[in-house]
């Protein structure tokens, strides 16, 4: 067995209504809900993000889930208009532009927080958007 590719991952946060509200509106993810559980996921491209409220998470769940231990790493378009796109939504930049390692190499990064204090990266592959 190895290892091909990612489907999704699960945040757990305090308020499913207010991180979806957030990951919807400054990152344009779309919120989904499924399953008979009335499960909520944010979608994007061929991925997803499957939000779990304290103390409601399903099982089975990680041994100690915890609003904002995340440190997420997303690819954007739009990558020059970030700094305009998010002062005009009132979410500070902690960090950026600057330059990391991603999957592939090099990559250009923002850091952000979301409404329960995660880390979340916005990044971009340099030469990977069209002009």
């Amino acid at each position: 067995m190895r290892v091909v590719g990612f489907d999704h991952l699960v945040l757990t946060v305090a308020s499913i209504e207010r991180s979806a509200e957030f990951y919807e509106r400054v990152l344009g993810m779309k919120r989904e809900v499924f399953g008979p559980e009335r499960r909520t996921a944010l979608v994007f491209g061929p991925h997803k993000i499957n939000l779990h409220e304290t103390g409601r998470e399903f099982k089975p769940k990680a041994a100690f889930p915890t609003p904002g231990s995340a440190d997420l790493c997303l690819l954007v378009e739009g990558f020059e208009g970030i700094p305009d796109h998010l002062a005009a939504l009132g979410v500070p930049i902690l960090e950026g532009p600057v330059e990391r390692t991603g999957a592939r190499g090099r990559i250009i990064s923002y850091y952000i927080r979301d409404p329960d204090m995660n880390l979340i990266e916005l990044s971009h592959y340099p030469g990977s958007e069209p002009k």
